[in-house]
C-alpha cells in the first residue's frame, strides 16, 4: 500500500461539484488519529454528495475560510453548518470539478493539514483551474471546528476575469465599493 493518502474524485455527479471515485478504505486503512479519522469522513461525505453525513462532522460553530480577493466568488468566511453547506453551494454554482484529490493528511494533536490538487472548469468562461492546495482543520471533540484553505488564489483570480479569448473582463469584482 502506498505510503500516502490519496482520495481521487473524477467527473460531477450531484449539483456539479459532488463527485464519484471516493476511496473509503483508503481512508480507513491510513487513520491513526480520532482528527484524521473525522476529517477522512469528512472527505468521504464529500465525495459521495451527502451533505448530512458531511454536516455530522462539523460542530455548530465551525468556521470555514477561504482566503482570497473578490474575483474568486466563493471567498470568505462562513460559519456554522450552514455556512460549510453555503460554502460547497458557492463552489458548485461557480465551477464544475473536473478532477479532485486529497495527496496526504497529517495530524499532530487535533490540527489536521490536508493536502490535495484540483481541476476546475470555471462556469462563467469555460477556463480551467488546476492547482495544489492545503486545507488546515482543527478538529475539537470529535467534530472540525475551523477549516482554512490556501491555494494559488492571484492564478484564480486571473483566471476568473478573463473572458474565454483569454481577454480580461471588467467586472463588478473590479469596482471598489
Amino acid at each position: 500500500m502506498k505510503n500516502k493518502l490519496e482520495i481521487v474524485l473524477k467527473k460531477p455527479a450531484i449539483i456539479g461539484i459532488f463527485v464519484l471515485g471516493l476511496i473509503p478504505s483508503a481512508i480507513k486503512a491510513q487513520v491513526k488519529s480520532q482528527p484524521l479519522e473525522v476529517v477522512g469522513k469528512m472527505f468521504e461525505a464529500f465525495g459521495k454528495g451527502d451533505m448530512e453525513s458531511l454536516k455530522k462532522t462539523v460542530s455548530e460553530k465551525t468556521v470555514w475560510i477561504y482566503e482570497g480577493p473578490r474575483a474568486i466568488p466563493y471567498t470568505g468566511s462562513y460559519e456554522g453548518k450552514k455556512g460549510v453547506v453555503q460554502f460547497i453551494t458557492n463552489i458548485s454554482s461557480n465551477v464544475e470539478i473536473l478532477d479532485f484529490k486529497v495527496l496526504k493528511m497529517l495530524a499532530e494533536n487535533n490540527t489536521v493539514v490536508a493536502l490535495g490538487y484540483e481541476k476546475q472548469k470555471i462556469k462563467v468562461n469555460g477556463n480551467i483551474l488546476e492547482q495544489k492546495w492545503v486545507q488546515v482543520y482543527t478538529v475539537e471533540n470529535g467534530l472540525i471546528t475551523r477549516m482554512e484553505e490556501y491555494a494559488n488564489t492571484a492564478a484564480a483570480e486571473r483566471l476568473f476575469k478573463k473572458n474565454r479569448n483569454g481577454k480580461h473582463n471588467r467586472s463588478h469584482f473590479d469596482k471598489k465599493s
